[in-house]
């Protein structure tokens, strides 16, 4: 099992998604939870495709972290 940091952002018409560690792993849907269930598939389908093409699977190497800045 793969574990990838993702990035959802709201943008003025829906949302989107990506994988700092995958680059070219995105996804986009009309609500977060389309867009998460979306970037789901385009992650397991991405690392698919690497196997297939015997590249390596990149490790996760992202982190979030929330800051307060007064």
């Amino acid at each position: 099992m793969y574990s990838y940091l993702v990035v959802i952002e709201k943008t003025e018409t829906n949302f989107s998604a990506y994988a700092p560690d995958l680059p070219g792993c995105v996804a986009t849907g009309a609500t977060r939870e389309e867009t998460e269930a979306n970037m789901r598939k385009a992650l397991k389908f991405h690392i698919e495709g690497l196997m297939e093409d015997n590249q390596p699977i990149p490790e996760p190497r992202s982190y979030a972290e929330i800051m307060a800045v007064s």
